[in-house]
């Protein structure tokens, strides 16, 4: 295996702060793959070797040399290193076999191994507002040369190839070769700010803040997403406050995409009106039957107003937009809204009972997809719980508390975790596949940790 120096440079590590969204880091494997992933898919070593085989313009013959041709374009080696506040600074090493005629009879084989160094410029497109890579200062550099040709014909013959020959073809066929995978890797930016639906409620982009930072071990790229109804109005993302960093505990060279609790909150006000359920029926689950019998058992003055047992129906009503909260291992859904309690006789129409103003959490666990994260809900607690009004006149609300997270888990939850099954998208970006990624809750966001196949 070929050895290959390159250069290396290192500053001190800039951490990881964005406004509330979202921001990705981009460590060496995953660049890695994106750069070897463009090569196989633009097929560049065999439009090399095919484009060196042919006769190139401007290069002279070799006196006594005919038949001169590429047998063979090796895979390279390649080498990425982060040039802080530039980009990737790129060597690929080669090896190329030319076999033609000699003068002497016979067949002549020259292998040469060649170098290729470039700095390769992140920017930000300024039409499409997508990362952008620029390949800068391509260099040829011949590390060795070997041929089957006698020792004493060797030092002048080689010489007249390399003055006449390889200087001339190289550089033309092997920096373009740099562009032509960059190009590859370009366009796998192309959906990057593309709206991406939330089932039918509306939809979120990814958008740049500004150019790609780079450092000596990642490349941070933040964004500000926007969060949009169907109808066309935009959801401010909540200002906590709250900044979103990527743990340090992660080893170097990996990758991850951190989302503010911020924009999980916006995301879901997209589904609030989802939130909004009627809990009706008498059997709900394993719960004792849903009916002003087993209410007044609780709320005496229910007895009173209905001394023949009917149906209940439970309305539930969020107020105030849905809000995430992430602490280290644990993520809750708060929410703020009513529960109006209605008697359902069978020859009258409903018949409101009490409003009670309410407060409660909801246990989020995070799964990814390919292309979207997911999320599952369960009752937490019932934080808070006072009567707004009541036809029925006072009672003691405190001893609703438990019929009513009960009432939660069984009936509202599964409506809930049916809305979230839209799930929400991800940012697409260098073919990135997110099902054999980890997440994982920190202070205030969720790590994605990004796995290289």
């Amino acid at each position: 295996m070929l050895r290959i120096l390159c250069l290396v440079s290192c500053v001190l590590l800039i951490p990881l702060k964005a406004d509330p969204g979202a921001l990705l880091k981009l460590g060496m494997e995953f660049m890695k793959k994106a750069v070897k992933d463009a090569m196989d898919e633009s097929q560049i070593l065999e439009k090399m070797a095919a484009m060196a085989s042919q006769k190139q313009p401007g290069v002279k013959p070799i006196k006594g040399m005919t038949g001169m041709k590429v047998k063979e374009v090796t895979p390279p080696i390649i080498t990425l290193d982060f040039l802080p506040g530039v980009g990737i600074f790129q060597c690929v090493s080669t090896k190329i076999t030319i076999t033609g005629k000699s003068f002497i009879g016979g067949t002549m084989e020259i292998t040469v191994v060649v170098n290729i160094t470039a700095t390769n410029r992140l920017q930000q497109d300024e039409a499409t507002g997508l990362p952008l890579f620029q390949s800068e200062g391509c260099q040829i550099i011949l590390v060795s040369v070997k041929t089957n040709l006698p020792s004493n014909m060797l030092p002048k013959v080689v010489n007249k190839f390399l003055d006449s020959t390889l200087q001339k073809i190289l550089p033309g066929m092997m920096c373009p070769a740099i562009d032509t995978v960059l190009e590859y890797v370009n366009q796998k930016w192309t959906h990057l700010t593309d709206p991406m639906p939330v089932g039918e409620a509306g939809s979120i982009k990814y958008i740049l803040t500004g150019i790609p930072t780079t450092t000596a071990n990642y490349i941070e790229v933040d964004f500000s997403p926007v969060v949009q109804r169907e109808e066309g109005d935009t959801i401010d993302l909540p200002e906590d406050g709250a900044a979103i960093t990527v743990p340090e505990d992660y080893p170097e060279g990996s990758s991850q995409l951190v989302l503010s609790a911020a924009l999980f909150s916006a995301e879901l006000t997209l589904l609030q009106k989802s939130f909004d359920v009627d809990v009706k029926g008498k059997t709900i689950g394993k719960l004792p039957p849903h009916t002003t019998k087993t209410l007044a058992r609780l709320v005496p003055r229910v007895g009173k107003a209905y001394h023949k047992s009917v149906p209940l129906m439970t309305q539930i009503r969020i107020s105030k937009p849905p809000k995430v909260i992430m602490k280290p291992g644990k993520s809750m859904l708060n929410l703020h809204g009513t529960i109006e309690m209605f008697a359902v006789p069978s020859k009258s129409g409903p018949s409101s009972m009490f409003v009670l103003e309410t407060h409660f959490s909801l246990d989020i666990q995070y799964s990814l997809s390919e292309d979207k994260v997911h999320m599952a809900t369960s009752m937490d607690k019932l934080l808070d719980l006072s009567v707004a009004s009541s036809s029925i006149g006072s009672f003691k609300e405190k001893k609703l508390k438990q019929f009513l997270a009960s009432l939660l888990q069984e009936a509202y939850v599964p409506v809930i975790n049916g809305a979230l099954a839209v799930g929400f998208p991800l940012p697409d970006f260098l073919g990135t596949k997110y099902g054999q990624s980890e997440p994982a809750i920190v202070e205030s966001a969720l790590v994605v940790d990004l796995r290289t196949p």
